[in-house]
């Protein structure tokens, strides 16, 4: 099969577009021929080697961990899916990824794609819907009629958040570049704060629950907007716990883990027409490296998608 692999460690230049086996699946995995994959931060962190020694990687290594494709083969304990089925996952990201013209992923991560996307934008919903629910819901504890602020809410997570707080009924802040204004107010923030011109720490107050996918000065900053009890999640960087003991909030470090389960609500909330995926570019497979620099570049409105195979 064709992949994209990396045989080092180090900037676009070591992803290669070779040929690699086909992976082979244990018995409670599928086989899926890969339509489309999603590109994200994380993949070209790891081509970067920042989790060389924290993940387990064995190069070379196949990137990219966000799929869309149909089960080319079931293993005897997959239950649920056979031949044929068209899915999503978000694979787990210690093994060979979804740069390829197959991966294998256990079954339980998978959920039946959304009937109402295209491989394109279905690719584009698993680790972005994934984090931006495990931030907002388990680890903030955001509640119908709660208020939100999310930061970067143009990008991947942050467009997701945005959807996923108004389908349960809370108030949405969105924080955005100018350029991205518009976009998210269509993705129903009730207001949005335009970094080019406004000062979020001067003008929102009295939040239940900031979502940070910025980190640094923006997290430290967002502190002074939050309610007494309320929560600040990064998927950024662990929070400071002084900075939120002297407030009398909380902090916390949300990571988003596969979720087939979790997927097939997602998937529900699509075919209802309440969550939809913006799609900042679609470039073939062998484009792996043009597609890192536009994830790096922090300029991004909404998800990088990778075409392995046309719909």
């Amino acid at each position: 099969m064709k992949a994209v692999r990396i045989h080092g460690y180090g900037g676009p230049e070591v992803l290669r577009y070779e040929d690699a086996p086909v992976p082979a699946i244990a018995p409670d995995e599928v086989l899926v021929e890969v339509r489309c994959a999603g590109v994200n931060p994380i993949d070209w962190q790891v081509r970067e080697g920042r989790f060389k020694d924290g993940l387990g990687h064995r190069l070379p290594l196949i990137l990219g961990w966000d799929v869309a494709g149909v089960v080319a083969e079931a293993g005897s304990a997959a239950n649920g899916f056979a031949p044929g089925d068209r899915v999503y996952a978000r694979a787990e990201i210690g093994r060979d990824g979804a740069y390829a013209e197959y991966i294998a992923v256990k079954a339980h991560d998978c959920a039946r794609k959304p009937e109402r996307m295209a491989f394109a934008a279905a690719a584009g919903v698993p680790l972005a819907a994934l984090a931006a629910w495990k931030a907002l819901f388990d680890e903030g504890g955001l509640k119908s009629g709660q208020t939100v602020l999310v930061h970067g809410a143009a990008g991947g997570v942050g467009s997701f958040a945005v959807q996923l707080a108004k389908a349960f009924h809370c108030v949405v802040v969105a924080a955005t570049s100018t350029a991205n204004v518009e976009m998210v107010k269509a993705l129903g923030a009730d207001r949005v704060v335009d970094y080019g011109h406004q000062d979020f720490a001067a003008t929102v107050r009295d939040v239940d629950v900031v979502l940070d996918t910025l980190g640094g000065e923006m997290q430290a900053r967002s502190w002074a907007v939050l309610r007494e009890g309320g929560t600040l999640v990064s998927l950024v960087s662990p929070p400071d716990p002084q900075a939120a003991a002297g407030r009398r909030v909380a902090g916390r470090y949300a990571q988003a883990a596969p979720d087939g389960a979790r997927l097939h609500l997602i998937g529900g909330m699509i075919d209802a027409g309440r969550l939809r995926t913006v799609i900042d570019t679609v470039l073939p497979l062998a484009q792996a490296a043009a597609a890192h620099g536009r994830s790096a570049s922090g300029r991004a409105r909404g998800k990088i998608i990778l075409a392995v195979k046309n719909d």
